[in-house]
């Protein structure tokens, strides 16, 4: 039986931060030691900032990752994503190394591992401890199925053999999850998750590799390991042996939804210092954010953020009320937020000018931020490869789900509705053949047919709905698998933008009584609407435009009272 897990905090207190907000300060505060000009001069050092690890420890952050009925925090995906946007909006790196790569490292075990394993990985998170994960290697970059390290079983072992040169947190992991080689069969059943206790694996056959020098996120620790014919108990292996590949396209749902939405703070924070700069700078008599450019970059960035904090929040509630579904759902998370937020910091570059490089000073958090987000959102799986998760599930949705109109009830985007506890035994790893989320496009254009404005956005995206039907039914045998051209990994970004525009939508027509008036309004979806349409090469609606206003003036609202550009609006330290 699973718990129903509430939000009581979402709309408390709004005027007032989250817990951690309020524990790392305002890092504007030049005294403040959490502070900015403290994370760039870390950051300068290659080093992690240890005051705000001491700081995080306190908090008991590892708690986070943990379920809850392990003993920790972890109920909903949602919450924990806002839990960490604090921590994103200051330090990439901090957040990576003392958040993601625990998250990263444990959901396998929370999916498939033994009840001696999970209570041990509990353990070290909730007392603060680090885990790491080693699922690449460095030949075969995300192509996890390709990778070499081997792991063989002999008796009641598993013996260990290779390099996995990439882990982030490794030097100070009291764990660390494996993927393994466990035979050189072909297909999808010769590999292994193998957890590793550091404190108890042979030093004598381990040897650690090198640091990894980057050039964003400069503070993250990333080492290597190398094992040589290092011998563990066989029951190390977490899960079934040959299992791995259905444990992680199962488990990574989580990673790929969760992360982005955390993400989600280090492009407010680029918002946030554009919007400083552009309403304090003059020019032609002017402030910046008069211009009508730059007005524009602003606003357009607002909406995006918003766009993204939609889709991602959707579909991590999702994974608690269509775990079936969610596998290609969370796959279009993380690979459209990161193409969000990468082009929108390009534009803000850009009203920042020559500032956007500066890296120290009121200003240079943006540069910084520039450049640890490709790395952010990189983690364990790129773009690529969420859309090659996407491209063989297509056409079976084409031709079974989308012609059903059967949207999803409106309790996946009511925000501050229950949610079941997290069960990753219930996700599924393919989407079978139903898609609700997208499927409320549909039922959301017949409601709004008779608006002049969202009634011809909708009817846009509809006929996109249509068309892409058509494109992925005619795809070829060889263009429904990972192995396809240029055409498929066109369809399955249409794919997320479409999957975008219904989240938004939902979480419009399934919030009436969100306690800001800005987010009742439909300003702020005629305007994330036509920005979606924008990006699927479509005409401008007449008088979609009108919103920009409306839209500017709630964004200079928030950037004034110290509120978050997310759906949630929540004040700031």
């Amino acid at each position: 039986m699973t718990t129903a897990t509430t939000s009581p905090a979402l709309y408390a207190d709004l005027d007032r931060p989250s817990p951690l907000e309020a524990l790392l300060g305002d890092p504007d505060d030049q005294d403040n030691p959490l502070g900015f000009a403290s994370f760039l001069a870390a950051d300068e050092r290659g080093d992690l900032h240890q005051a705000g690890e001491r700081v995080l420890d306190s908090y008991g952050l590892g708690a986070e990752f943990v379920p809850a009925r392990l003993g920790g925090r972890m109920g909903r995906a949602d919450e924990l994503a806002r839990v960490l946007r604090p921590l994103f909006r200051r330090d990439a790196a901090l957040a990576l190394g003392h958040g993601a790569s625990n998250l990263v490292g444990s959901v396998n075990v929370w999916s498939e591992g033994s009840a001696q394993q999970q209570r041990m990985l509990a353990d070290v998170l909730c007392r603060n401890g680090r885990i790491a994960a080693a699922y690449t290697d460095m030949s075969t970059g995300n192509d996890v199925t390709r990778t070499a390290f081997r792991a063989d079983i002999r008796s009641d072992e598993i013996v260990l053999n290779g390099r996995k040169e990439i882990i982030n947190n490794l030097a100070r992991a009291e764990a660390v999850t494996i993927l393994a080689r466990t035979s050189d069969a072909p297909g999808s059943r010769s590999h292994s998750m193998v957890l590793v206790d550091m404190a108890h694996a042979p030093r004598d056959r381990l040897r650690f590799l090198p640091r990894y020098r980057t050039s964003g996120v400069r503070a993250m620790y990333l080492g290597g390991l190398e094992f040589q014919d290092c011998p563990l108990p066989v029951t190390s292996v977490a899960g079934g042996v040959g299992e791995a590949m259905e444990t992680i396209l199962r488990a990574f749902q989580v990673t790929r939804a969760v992360l982005p939405a955390a993400v989600l703070g280090m492009a407010d924070q680029q918002l946030r210092t554009v919007t400083d700069f552009a309403v304090g700078r003059r020019l032609y008599r002017r402030t910046v954010a008069d211009l009508p450019h730059a007005r524009a970059v602003l606003t357009g960035a607002f909406l995006d953020i918003l766009t993204a904090d939609c889709l991602a929040t959707t579909v991590c509630r999702a994974l608690h009320l269509l775990p079936r579904q969610s596998s290609v759902y969370a796959a279009a998370v993380k690979y459209l937020v990161p193409q969000l937020f990468r082009d929108t910091v390009d534009e803000l570059a850009v009203v920042l000018g020559a500032r956007s490089f500066l890296r120290e000073g009121p200003y240079g958090s943006f540069q910084k931020h520039a450049r640890d987000l490709p790395v952010a959102s990189l983690v364990h799986a790129g773009g690529t490869v969420c859309q090659a998760t996407v491209i063989p599930q297509l056409p079976r949705l084409a031709r079974h789900g989308w012609p059903v109109e059967e949207a999803a009830d409106a309790e996946v985007f009511r925000l501050s509705a229950a949610l079941p506890e997290l069960d990753f035994d219930r996700l599924g790893v393919t989407a079978g053949r139903t898609d609700p989320l997208l499927s409320t496009l549909k039922e959301a254009a017949d409601r709004l047919r008779g608006e002049p404005v969202l009634g011809a956005l909708c009817g846009q995206l509809t006929e996109q709905l249509r068309s892409l039907a058509a494109d992925c039914n005619a795809l070829g045998p060889r263009d429904r698998t990972p192995l396809a051209g240029p055409v498929s990994f066109e369809l399955a970004e249409r794919y997320a933008l479409l999957l975008a525009a219904a989240c938004c939508l939902g979480v419009w027509l399934g919030n009436p009584d969100h306690p800001g008036a800005f987010l009742r309004s439909d300003a702020w979806l005629v305007g994330v609407l036509s920005r979606l349409t924008a990006r699927l090469g479509l005409p401008p609606v007449a008088g979609a435009d009108g919103v920009e206003p409306e839209v500017f003036v709630e964004l200079i609202g928030r950037y004034e009272r110290g509120a978050g550009f997310d759906l949630t609006g929540r004040r700031l330290a």
